[in-house]
């Protein structure tokens, strides 16, 4: 097989490649404001959703917990765009992880180990 130069792969002609997964830039990236589809200035209000795999990269939280906060209203509440798809409001999560960075830390505390129900703390246990 000769090397001509004339002869260009898939790879330098900048076609995707079907079987690599297409990543989404985080948002607040440069290569995220560049996204066309979302343009900065515009007359219309676009409003972003990300589905689940997209929150997993934003908020770090397993699923449970993400979905035991929308129940108690401290999240962000999904909502469905068809029966099958669920999304959230980008602008509602990054509000969302804004108030958490301004929220004071004073007054959080351990758990109290002695009324939990399962593995209980024995009397004299150094665990406190």
């Amino acid at each position: 097989m000769e090397n001509n130069p004339t002869q260009l792969n898939s790879r330098d002609t900048g076609a995707k490649d079907p079987s690599r997964p297409v990543s989404v830039p985080l948002p607040g990236s440069d290569a995220y404001d560049d996204l066309p589809q979302f343009p900065n200035r515009s007359v219309l209000p676009f409003r972003r959703t990300i589905r689940r795999q997209e929150l997993r990269q934003i908020v770090p939280l397993a699923e449970t917990t993400i979905y035991e906060m929308e129940r108690r209203g401290e999240f962000p509440r999904r909502f469905n765009l068809t029966p099958r798809c669920v999304v959230w409001d980008l602008a509602e999560v990054e509000a969302w992880i804004e108030e958490r960075k301004q929220a004071p830390r004073l007054g959080l505390s351990k758990p109290d180990v002695h009324l939990r129900k399962t593995r209980p703390v024995r009397a004299g246990s150094s665990e406190e």
